[in-house]
């Protein structure tokens, strides 16, 4: 009587998917990166799953590693793969859970633009839940667990927002600024992402200075102590408006320079009409230029 020989041993999924982020991202390091372990896992990974092919996927070199002939060759269809399985865990979770709407942004964003809609949000939806989590950069819609990305880009998604620079401070110092050289005399507030908005702008206004004052990695807090009266803060018209409209903050100079960047809405995923997520970027963008 015939007997069927065994089929062969799957091959670890964890091993294949450190190999497709490894060979389309182009090393180990960023793969480890986006799959959020060490560069070493990764490398052990690979190395295992080439233990068990019997045959290497990757070229070491000095200056990294290079996809061999077999590796050029599987790579794309893992990746159609795992795409595939992503858009598949994508409706899985929708239809589990599909009140609940997962929003990537910056901290900045989250906090000075994104916060104060939620209770107009919550009002038009109460049957939705909005997650947000804040993120210095953009992440990769379609392998992360997000259902939006809401960050400053010049092109694609939707767009919620315009945005322009210009100086901005508490009311009692805007009185000892009568023209741009006064900035000279005041502490000049930055933010370490937004390096170059100062020079942008003195640029722009032509004023000859070098601003001085604290530096700040969390523009959040430097909104906070430019309301505080700690300086002059190069505000972003988009996370600024609404210190603005209170007169907590005040913008002693007509000058503004808009930027080519405004806030912008992206999903990867089809968003059916009357969708949770549909609503939510239908609200978002109220009031969008």
């Amino acid at each position: 009587m015939p007997v069927a020989p065994p089929p062969p041993k799957s091959l670890p999924l964890t091993a294949l998917r450190a190999f497709e982020a490894a060979a389309r991202l182009g090393g180990f390091t960023a793969a480890a990166a986006e799959l959020g372990v060490t560069p070493g896992a990764v490398t052990a990974h690979v190395k295992a799953l080439e233990e068990g092919l019997g045959a290497a996927l990757f070229e070491r070199q000095s200056k990294g590693v290079r996809l061999t002939a077999l590796g050029a060759a599987a790579a794309g269809g893992f990746t159609e793969a795992f795409d595939a399985l992503a858009r598949a865990e994508a409706v899985l979770r929708a239809r589990a859970a599909p009140q609940v709407v997962h929003v990537a942004t910056l901290p900045a964003i989250a906090q000075l633009w994104l916060s104060p809609r939620l209770p107009a949000l919550r009002a038009a939806a109460p049957e939705i839940s909005v997650s947000i989590t804040a993120l210095e950069a953009p992440p990769n819609l379609k392998r992360a667990p997000y259902d939006l990305s809401l960050f400053p880009a010049a092109t694609g998604g939707r767009l919620v927002a315009v945005d322009a620079v210009f100086p901005v401070c508490a009311p009692a110092l805007a009185d000892r600024l009568r023209r741009p050289e006064d900035l000279a005399a005041v502490p000049c507030l930055s933010d370490a992402a937004w390096a170059g908005d100062w020079d942008l702008w003195l640029a722009a206004a032509g004023v000859a200075l070098r601003p001085r004052g604290p530096v700040f990695s969390l523009y959040a807090l430097a909104v906070e102590e430019a309301v505080n009266g700690a300086g002059v803060l190069m505000g972003h018209a988009a996370l600024v408006a609404d210190h603005l409209a209170r007169g907590r903050l005040i913008a002693p100079f007509p000058q503004r320079v808009a930027l080519p960047q405004g806030l912008r809405l992206w999903s990867a995923r089809p968003m059916p009409r009357g969708s949770a997520v549909a609503r939510v970027v239908e609200e978002l963008s109220r009031g969008a230029p």
